[in-house]
């Protein structure tokens, strides 16, 4: 059953991972092309901390709660139709956004209750096999997420030219690995050596975690440039849509370290 679940687990993790991290390299949120043309901007409101943080907060809550509703249905029928709503519907959100190049607060709104669905879904399949594994990736990623912040706010770490070739250069080859796994696993061919509970397949996923983790400081630097720069205030809801993204997977890969972990046993 473990085995099985884990499998189920990657047919809908990969083609998601995909267009999470394709966001991560095609978005203006993670470059300073957004600030480019005019410098500074001539608006009457401007990008703020505290804005981010409330609309940050309020699209979280949003996930968690639609997440918590699917995990209380109680129907297994109706918690597959939510994960693969969830996959399929903010799949094509990322896309819209990558291809637009437009994010607004219903790109943003809409992204946030489909992946509650998803979330919810994928959540309530790990802790049937493993019950508590989903609290406890929760736990990681915010501990994650507050762990790269005060690293971040320390300048311990420095978004850099060099750091930005890195991480785009990783993150273009989980790309590659991810889209050649998901090619094959349509021909029924697994790749147990990465995907698998092996040290390899473990070893992965803590890399995969790292660069996620890093993308973080991306998204803490665009957030700071659009503020000392007095972005307008719409590009909040990009900064936004950023952060969800990275955040959800780090927790996909969180989830799927532990279950691996777990198989282990």
């Amino acid at each position: 059953m473990s085995k099985s679940l884990q499998q189920l687990t990657e047919a809908f993790c990969r083609p998601l991972n995909v267009d999470l991290i394709m966001y991560r390299t095609s978005n203006p949120v993670l470059t300073d092309n957004t600030f480019v043309v005019g410098g500074d901007f001539e608006t009457h409101e401007h990008m703020t901390l505290e804005g981010v943080a409330s609309k940050t907060a309020f699209m979280t809550s949003l996930i968690a709660l639609m997440a918590f509703g699917v995990y209380n249905l109680n129907d297994p029928y109706l918690v597959m139709g939510a994960l693969i709503v969830g996959s399929m519907g903010g799949l094509i959100t990322v896309l819209v956004v990558v291809f637009s190049g437009k994010c607004t607060s219903n790109h943003v709104a809409v992204y946030a209750i489909l992946e509650g669905l998803f979330l919810g879904g994928l959540s309530t399949l790990a802790e049937s096999a493993y019950p508590g594994v989903a609290i406890l990736a929760v736990a990681i990623t915010l501990s994650i997420f507050a762990g790269m912040l005060v690293i971040y706010r320390l300048r311990l770490i420095a978004y850099t030219e060099n750091l930005r070739i890195a991480l785009a250069s990783a993150v273009i080859g989980i790309v590659m690995i991810y889209l050649v796994s998901m090619v094959l696993f349509m021909f029924g061919i697994s790749v147990p050596m990465i995907h698998g509970s092996g040290p390899v397949g473990i070893g992965f996923s803590v890399f995969v975690i790292a660069i996620a983790s890093l993308c973080l400081v991306a998204d803490f630097d665009f957030i700071e440039h659009g503020v000392e720069r007095k972005a307008p205030k719409a590009l909040e809801w990009r900064a936004v849509f950023g952060l969800l993204v990275t955040l959800i997977w780090i927790y996909i890969e969180v989830l799927r370290l532990l279950m691996k972990l777990q198989n282990r046993r």
